[in-house]
This record gives C-alpha cells, sequence and structure tokens, in this order.
C-alpha cells in the first residue's frame, strides 16, 4: 500500500547572524512555527553553536565559509537527511550553498539553501555574483532533470519585478534590481521552476522580505522582496500555502529578513 502524502512545511530566513537571532527572539518564533525543514542563511556561527542555538531534534548539514563571521548556509530537518552536499563548484568554501536529500512519502525532496552576496553594480563583485547565479542555475537544473522534487531557499539579493520592491525606481542601476540579475531569475523561472511565494502569495506589490534596520523602512514597509523559496514543477504543484512571516513591530524583529514558510503536500 503506498504511503500517503502528509503536510510539510519549509521555513526560510536570513538570521543574520544566528546567535543574535536567538537573543532577539528567534526561538518563541520556531516553537511556534513548528517547521519540519528550517534553513537559514548567515548564519555566522559554527557547526556546534548552531546546533547549540536550535536545540534537539534537528538533523542536517551546515556549511561555514572559510571567511570566519561571514555568510554560512543551513538545512536542518527533522528527519535525517538521506545525503548531503556542500558548495558549488568555484564555491566550495563560500558558506553559500548546501543540499539536503530529505525523504517524503512520494519520494525524495532535496532541498537547498543558498545565500547570494549582494554586489556592487560594474565591479568585481557583481562579477562574482554573476559566477555564483550561473553554477547556481547549472546546478539546479542538474537536480531536477531526474524528476526529483526540488526546492531551493534563501536570500537571492535579487528582486524580480517593480513589484518586489517599494522604490524600484530609485534601484534601477542598482545590484539587486540590474537587467542581467531579473533576466536570469526569468531564465530559471522559465527553466521549470516556481516561485512559490508569489504564486501564493497574490501579485504584489510585496510582501516584502528585507527591510533596513536605517531609519523608517520597516515601519513604512519600504521593503524588498529578496527572500524565495522556488520549487520544481513537480513540487511546485503540491505547494498549498505560503506566507511571510513579518514581525508585528520594529521591536519584536529578530532579523533584518521576515522568514519564508511554505507547506507542501508530499
Amino acid at each position: 500500500m503506498p504511503i500517503e502524502p502528509r503536510l510539510l512545511t519549509v521555513a526560510s530566513c536570513n538570521v543574520n547572524g544566528v546567535r543574535a537571532a536567538v537573543r532577539r527572539g528567534m526561538g518563541p518564533w520556531l516553537a511556534a512555527t513548528k517547521p519540519d525543514v528550517l534553513c537559514l542563511q548567515e548564519v555566522r556561527a559554527p557547526d556546534a553553536e548552531v546546533a547549540a542555538v536550535l536545540g534537539d531534534g534537528w538533523s542536517g548539514v551546515h556549511a561555514e565559509a572559510a571567511a570566519k563571521g561571514r555568510a554560512g548556509v543551513s538545512v536542518h530537518s527533522r528527519v535525517a537527511p538521506v545525503a548531503v552536499r556542500v558548495g558549488l563548484p568555484g564555491f566550495l568554501d563560500a558558506g553559500r550553498w548546501v543540499e539536503a536529500d530529505v525523504p517524503v512519502a512520494s519520494g525524495v525532496l532535496t532541498v537547498c539553501s543558498t545565500y547570494v552576496h549582494t554586489g556592487e553594480a560594474d565591479t568585481p563583485k557583481q562579477d562574482e555574483k554573476y559566477a555564483f547565479l550561473a553554477a547556481m542555475r547549472t546546478r539546479l537544473l542538474e537536480l531536477a532533470a531526474d524528476g526529483r522534487y526540488v526546492l531551493v531557499t534563501g536570500d537571492f539579493n535579487i528582486c524580480h519585478h517593480e513589484v518586489d520592491l517599494k522604490n524600484w525606481k530609485g534601484n534601477l542601476k542598482k545590484s539587486g534590481f540590474l537587467p542581467d540579475e531579473r533576466a536570469w531569475l526569468t531564465a530559471l523561472l522559465e527553466s521549470g521552476f516556481v516561485d512559490v511565494g508569489r504564486r501564493l502569495g497574490g501579485e504584489g506589490p510585496g510582501p516584502y522580505t528585507w527591510w533596513s534596520w536605517r531609519g523608517q523602512a520597516f515601519d513604512n514597509d519600504a521593503g524588498w522582496r529578496i527572500d524565495y523559496q522556488l520549487a520544481s514543477a513537480n513540487l511546485a504543484a503540491r505547494a498549498v500555502k505560503a506566507s511571510v512571516h513579518r514581525a508585528a513591530t520594529y521591536a519584536q524583529r529578530w532579523s533584518d529578513h521576515a522568514p519564508v514558510v511554505v507547506t507542501y503536500e508530499v
């Protein structure tokens, strides 16, 4: 008798330092949300400290960056993954990419957590960003080619359309909203991946996922939608609910990003 699919909730967030996030109140959010899979970006902590702040009951993979105190990504699951992998060609020690093969009732779900750095227009830093994005696309298409469920979560530092950032007119020539960045995301979606947050979250504007700590950006909802869950088409068809967990007030924020939470029936 086949195993019946069940609801699986995946939460992803750039924590801007996991230890700082916990001090600010990440713990109660995690206890209330109860995700089955948790993807983190900009972890900025060694393995032992990540395990300590999350507590018992998690398995998964965490990649520190070679540069201490920078980047760091992880995938944590309540069910032990059958395999994990770290890094992309050319970026093996960058702390920007991990994969975990999580068993689900209807097969295997490969969950990727990524942190794409900000970049800066017309500089080597932007060239490096494009190189990383190219490696990322190649890997995602490789994973999807055998028909498995594939999910990439994380901080892409790219807004796709004008509805994805409040001040789009003022950012047309800035990294995060450059034509080539937006075209990269369009091409990935045209290759078969689905922006689940947008499909289930409405046409926008927003909901945004990042706001500067400075000024009145959060209070005025002057944000950017740069955090995603992109699913292979077969997985996207099983997505039933998506939401952005924006803090109720500035004082209740535990990161400058808000978690993106999606439930799939797998």
